[in-house]
């Protein structure tokens, strides 16, 4: 990604038709609504061809707004290197992180960005102000003041690789998605007891077996087990991987890897069976749920995850690194020496401290190397890490009590951020978490806060945000994702976003389905709406 000079000005020339007076334009539907927004009479709709003018340090977004007037029906547009002109795009500090300020009126546009990546949200913002692609609807932008800044610094949307494979088309597609909604986080949930599908070249076994299981359960059949018989298989080499980490910078997201320890290990261990508590041969997993095979906290393990990590932050910039730490069995450690000993050795009170232990142990390795190390609410039990971030997933006391501590938090409890949860009733839903026994529709998503009324000021201060979470046990195909996630992700983009005080569900839903308009023109599937509102 080329560097931004903060203080660059862009300019755009246009030629601009004056505007009889007219009714006030109804309200623009904006998802996430902007933290203030006052709407203009008229629009701005240039007759003829647009002149940018950008500086090579900023001709990124010039090219990216040059695409939005083509892909909508704009006007043809050219970049010139300096002039004057009657639209501006500039890059001004004003304290903020992300935040933008737009001027759009019959005279002309104005758009300010404290900084490239709130340039860039404001350009998103434009987007959506813009004609839906294909509607043959004459090109204009109505009139509006926007200033607008995000709620949290974290934004985040998940996607789980291990149990279904997705291509990179698709993730970058995903992505694409993502930065339209302003959402700046990706968790990439890379590894699993039924795939590794991540390429580490000191361990080519990891995705030489790792990365493919034989077969998948079908639904529920456990007793009798019944597979499908279809061989899955997949994985990410190192220079995919890059790919996509580019790919994402380029929309502002930054890509969090998570390599899951010391459970969820399943795949690992059939690569190299020496780093679980015993060496008998093991299968890359078919079947769902928890399972008792686990790293051993030896120091092959130890060895080995070091390397797995240093190759990993070899390709992934991020500051946090996911280290799972969820659903970890002690069953092999119990009736393991090895651990026992360990146990004893250093002064331990049970495997839970064990595994607290080991997470530290692997934090102080993440820090070494300018890293921080990020896992489930787990990793509370038996100790929390000096350093460590809690995203709670099983409600949100994890976070609570990690912010009471002075720990960072991310929010993404099951039962407003987990999108593989049914969306409406169970017979209605073609595709769902079949275990979790409850849905998880679009108005709960949308009415949580992720900071808990619990928390003090100061406490609350450390909840950088929330995510939304998408495991794919039940999602074999890129359509069938994208029915879970959208519109529900659309709910969270406005709840990191929007200011909490301004946030109306009724009126979501009015602005909801002319940018699901839009979403669909992109060629992205969503589930529809239950109603159309009206208002």
């Amino acid at each position: 990604m080329r560097p931004f000079v903060l203080s660059a000005l862009v300019a755009l020339s246009v030629a601009v038709t004056s505007c009889s007076p007219a009714e006030p334009a109804a309200v623009p539907s904006l998802v996430p609504l902007p933290a203030a927004m006052t709407v203009g009479n008229g629009a701005f709709a240039p007759p003829g061809a647009v002149v940018i003018v950008a500086g090579a340090e900023v001709s990124r977004h010039a090219d990216l707004l040059s695409a939005l007037v083509r892909d909508t029906g704009g006007p043809e547009t050219s970049i010139v290197p300096d002039g004057d002109g009657l639209v501006r795009l500039s890059i001004a500090p004003d304290g903020r992180s992300e935040a933008y300020r737009l001027r759009v009126s019959a005279d002309g546009i104005e758009l300010t960005g404290s900084d490239p990546a709130g340039l860039f949200y404001g350009l998103q913002t434009l987007r959506q102000l813009m004609p839906v692609p294909g509607s043959g609807a004459e090109w204009s932008i109505p009139a509006v003041e926007i200033d607008d800044a995000p709620r949290f610094p974290y934004r985040g949307l998940q996607l789980d690789v291990g149990r279904h494979f997705f291509p990179v088309a698709f993730v970058k597609k995903y992505l694409d998605r993502m930065a339209e909604l302003k959402l700046n986080t990706f968790h990439w949930h890379l590894t699993e007891d039924q795939g590794w599908r991540a390429e580490i070249l000191a361990y080519p076994r990891l995705t030489e077996v790792g990365s493919c299981r034989k077969e998948t359960v079908l639904e529920k059949n456990y007793d009798p087990y019944v597979g499908d018989g279809i061989e899955h298989c997949g994985f990410y080499t190192q220079d995919q991987m890059r790919e996509i980490v580019a790919y994402a910078a380029e929309r502002y997201i930054t890509v969090i890897p998570e390599i899951e320890m010391p459970g969820h290990a399943v795949a690992a261990l059939a690569a190299y069976p020496e780093l679980g508590c015993s060496s008998e041969p093991r299968e890359v997993s078919t079947t769902w749920g928890i399972h008792d095979d686990v790293f051993c906290p030896s120091e092959a393990t130890f060895a080995f995850l070091e390397g797995v990590l240093t190759e990993i932050m070899g390709i992934f910039p991020s500051t946090f690194i996911h280290i799972g730490g969820d659903e970890v069995p002690k069953t092999r450690w119990e009736e393991s020496a090895l651990a026992q000993e360990i146990i004893r050795r250093e002064g331990l009170a049970d495997e839970l401290e064990l595994q607290s232990w080991f997470v530290q142990r692997i934090e102080r390795f993440l820090s070494a190397n300018g890293r921080r190390l990020i896992g489930w609410d787990e990793i509370l039990e038996g100790g929390l890490a000096p350093g460590a971030t809690v995203m709670s997933w099983r409600g949100t006391e994890g976070g609570i009590a990690a912010a009471r501590m002075g720990h960072d938090v991310i929010m993404s409890p099951t039962r407003h951020l987990y999108f593989d949860f049914y969306q409406g009733p169970k017979e209605t839903e073609p595709i769902s978490a079949d275990w979790s026994g409850y849905p998880l529709p679009l108005a709960q998503v949308y009415e949580f806060d992720p900071v808990p009324a619990e928390l003090t000021p100061e406490e609350a201060r450390h909840v950088l945000g929330a995510q939304g979470n998408v495991w794919t046990e039940q999602m074999k195909t890129p359509e069938k994702v994208e029915y879970m996630v959208f519109p529900r992700a659309h709910a969270l983009a406005e709840m990191v976003w929007t200011p909490q005080p301004k946030r109306d569900y009724a009126d979501f839903l009015l602005r909801l389905p002319a940018v699901l308009e839009r979403h669909a023109a992109t060629g992205t599937a969503y589930r529809p709406l239950d109603t159309t509102p009206t208002g």
